[in-house]
């Protein structure tokens, strides 16, 4: 099992920019990395994923522009970062990751090995 730890989360004005991490340990991450948030209230909601050896990205429509998801193999390590960031964007945001392939890479259901998550607050 790999154990998966989001950071750099934090309270932010609208318009800034967040660089989120999510590094893996115990296990390197399975095909796909996922990003997920969390708003209260609200269902958990696909961001993007990455694949670990290809690189290759996908992305929800409602991010896309906004979001880029990138990696460092060397360190174990998936980035989110988040630019132009608007109240809406408040949440938990998650890293998880799975087996899957194509678009069956934005089903949560395909993920497991949760993170604890990273809060993000954008201030208006």
């Amino acid at each position: 099992q790999v154990q998966l730890v989001e950071s750099g989360g934090g309270l932010v004005q609208a318009g800034d920019s967040l660089r989120l991490s999510c590094a893996a340990s115990g296990r390197t991450f399975k095909r796909y990395v996922g990003w997920f948030r969390q708003a209260p209230g609200k269902e958990r909601e696909f961001i993007g994923t990455i694949g670990w050896d290809t690189g290759n990205t996908y992305y929800a429509d409602s991010v896309k522009g906004r979001f880029t998801i990138s990696r460092d193999n060397t360190k174990n390590t998936v980035y989110l970062q988040v630019n132009s960031l608007k109240p809406a964007d408040t949440a938990k945001y998650y890293c998880s990751t799975a087996y899957c392939a194509g678009y069956g890479c934005f089903d949560i259901h395909r993920y497991d090995d949760w993170g604890q998550g990273t809060q993000v607050t954008v201030s208006s």
